[in-house]
């Protein structure tokens, strides 16, 4: 098949995909812009013992795996009477994969996204910006510099996640405290 003739197909299944893919049903989960990470706004799917109403972020991450390369003896040398070497050792080579650190999953709560909107979202690029970790517009779009932003503000609280915490947008004065009472 020359070129050409595949370039269409290409095209074609691509185009194909994209129409499946906006005809998709919306999921309770949506994904945010980086990584393995979730927003859940059906309670019932996040964390036990989640908060009825509450949204939770779901930051997923992945096992460190440590691929390890070994050479094993597989037949000693062959050694003549006067020391010479007849025959060379044999050695094979052997991987074998060792889990450094396991697969993790954290869940935390989050603003909703009703309270997500371009108003909100300046509000924490102002914020992340006063502190140095923003560095573009109050747009009030949720790009991929706001959410570098906003975990390299988390992973100095504990939490290595794009998803503000609802606890973290406390810290940056953007959501009410709650009050026992």
């Amino acid at each position: 098949m020359t070129r050409n003739a595949f370039l269409p197909r290409a095209h074609l299944a691509l185009f194909a995909a994209l129409v499946v893919a906006g005809c998709a049903a919306p999921d309770t989960a949506t994904r945010a812009d980086l990584g393995d990470e979730v927003i859940i706004t059906d309670f019932t799917l996040g964390p036990p013992g989640a908060r009825p109403g509450a949204c939770y972020g779901k930051d997923v991450t992945p096992a460190v795996i440590e691929q390890v390369t070994e050479r094993v003896l597989v037949a000693e040398p062959e050694i003549g009477p006067g020391g010479n070497i007849i025959t060379p050792a044999r050695y094979e080579e052997r991987m074998s994969h060792r889990i450094v650190e396991g697969r993790d999953e954290v869940f935390f709560e989050t603003p909703c996204p009703p309270r997500w909107t371009p108003e909100f979202i300046a509000s924490v690029q102002r914020a992340l910006s006063i502190r140095g970790l923003y560095d573009g517009p109050a747009s009030g779009e949720l790009n991929i510099a706001t959410r570098r932003a906003i975990r390299a503000f988390q992973v100095a609280n504990g939490l290595n996640s794009g998803i503000l915490s609802t606890e973290n947008a406390r810290r940056l004065g953007l959501v009410e405290i709650e009050l026992d009472g």
